[in-house]
């Protein structure tokens, strides 16, 4: 399309054997003016832009067809633009949480706002393979992309979660979120000098705070660790001897309390309960069955009616409860609860009234352990169905 620059020679001077070539290049082309679209950022958009500009400069030309040699150029050019504008694109979207793609992205963008989502994914460095949580966690969200959504919504609401133990109800519900506590309760006193917070607590498997440390199972430990790990606190010590509770709790609770605040943590008070059940078994059942059915549903294993932290402080136990428990069970056919009531000769049965009541830090407990009468047992009679 450009004009082929003209070549003349010019004779002149003493020797007519001598010229000197002179060259008449082309105009130059206008320069480009300031209306250009800077929103112009696909193929179509390029090729358009491109083909007006063409037209605009040579006007003479009134025909462009897609097989002439400048519009391959100019489809050619935007394709190439098409691809790098894409690219900046996805750079650009890099660098935001909200539209970022790749993991490594989204797992950097996270950590910059103090969400460490390999370690809440409860990932850890695989020393067998040599590999990173992290890029455990990358190749978790490449297999699973709803993974990395929940993380992306999830990093900046826990930013703003406040963790600090202020207010008196921040005592319990930050205790909670330790995974050896199942119920806590604080309120505060005074000591005859300053305030000072107390904060009853119910643990794991009902344990007391100064007891000597039982053998924590493998899962207990990975929780509390990966806990302390989240928080920055110093990795419990489960040797020689495993630790008490309370040790494991208190670097958690100063790490959050106030500056200056005394803060006391209590064990909660078990109140045993007693009852005397009589059970009919219905037909075809098996009063083994039953009695096996009774000891699950009224025990503490997970499900149990008397399940540590099930009960909270304060909660009255209801004989309407128990009824519904029971009733529930394949093979029985009715219940009669003849006597429930507190431990201690002080206690009247209140099988009459069907109410248990119980106040600030009483809870509960019918752990149904011959070697340990005080914290609540049971009696069952059964009638019916079929022996064995």
């Amino acid at each position: 399309m450009a004009e082929n620059p003209k070549i003349t020679l010019e004779f002149g001077g003493r020797c007519p054997d001598c010229a000197q070539r002179r060259v008449s290049l082309p105009q130059p082309l206008p320069a480009v003016g300031d209306d250009f679209d800077w929103r112009v950022r696909d193929f179509d958009s390029f090729r358009r832009f491109m083909l007006e500009e063409l037209a605009a400069r040579f006007p003479e030309r009134q025909r462009w067809t897609p097989g002439d040699f400048e519009v391959v150029l100019v489809e050619i050019l935007a394709a190439v633009l098409d691809q790098l504008s894409d690219m900046a694109d996805r750079t650009a979207a890099e660098a935001m949480l909200e539209t970022a793609r790749r993991p490594e992205s989204v797992r950097r963008l996270l950590g910059l706002i103090g969400f460490d989502a390999a370690t809440e994914a409860g990932l850890e460095d695989d020393a067998d393979t040599g590999r990173s949580k992290e890029d455990l966690l990358e190749q978790m969200w490449r297999g699973n992309l709803a993974l990395m959504t929940a993380a992306k919504r999830e990093g900046p609401l826990a930013i703003h979660t406040q963790r600090r133990m202020v207010s008196v109800a921040d005592y319990a519900s930050r205790l909670i979120d330790h995974p050896l506590v199942l119920r806590a309760f604080a309120w505060e006193e005074w000591s005859g000098a300053w305030n000072r917070l107390r904060v009853a607590v119910v643990l794991w498997q009902d344990q007391s705070l100064d007891a000597d440390g039982p053998d924590f199972p493998v899962d207990i430990k990975d929780d509390v660790e990966r806990l302390n790990s989240k928080h920055q606190l110093p990795a419990p010590q489960w040797a020689p001897a495993p630790p008490t509770l309370r040790t494991l709790l208190r670097p958690y609770l100063d790490a959050f309390r106030m500056v200056g605040q005394e803060v006391i943590l209590q064990d909660a008070e078990p109140v045993g309960i007693k009852m005397s059940l009589s059970i009919r078994v219905r037909d075809h059942f098996f009063q083994s069955e039953i009695r096996h059915a009774v000891e699950q549903a009224l025990g503490t294993d997970p499900g149990g009616f008397f399940e540590p932290g099930r009960l909270d402080f304060g909660e009255h136990v209801y004989a309407s409860d128990i009824f519904q428990t029971l009733m529930a069970l394949d093979g029985v056919d009715n219940v009669c609860l003849n006597r429930f009531k507190r431990l201690g000769n002080a206690y009247p049965d209140q099988a009459n009234t069907g109410e248990i009541a119980l106040e600030g830090l009483e809870i509960a407990v019918c752990d149904n352990d011959p070697g340990h009468p005080e914290r609540g047992f049971f009696n069952l009679k059964l009638s019916g169905g079929r022996r064995g």
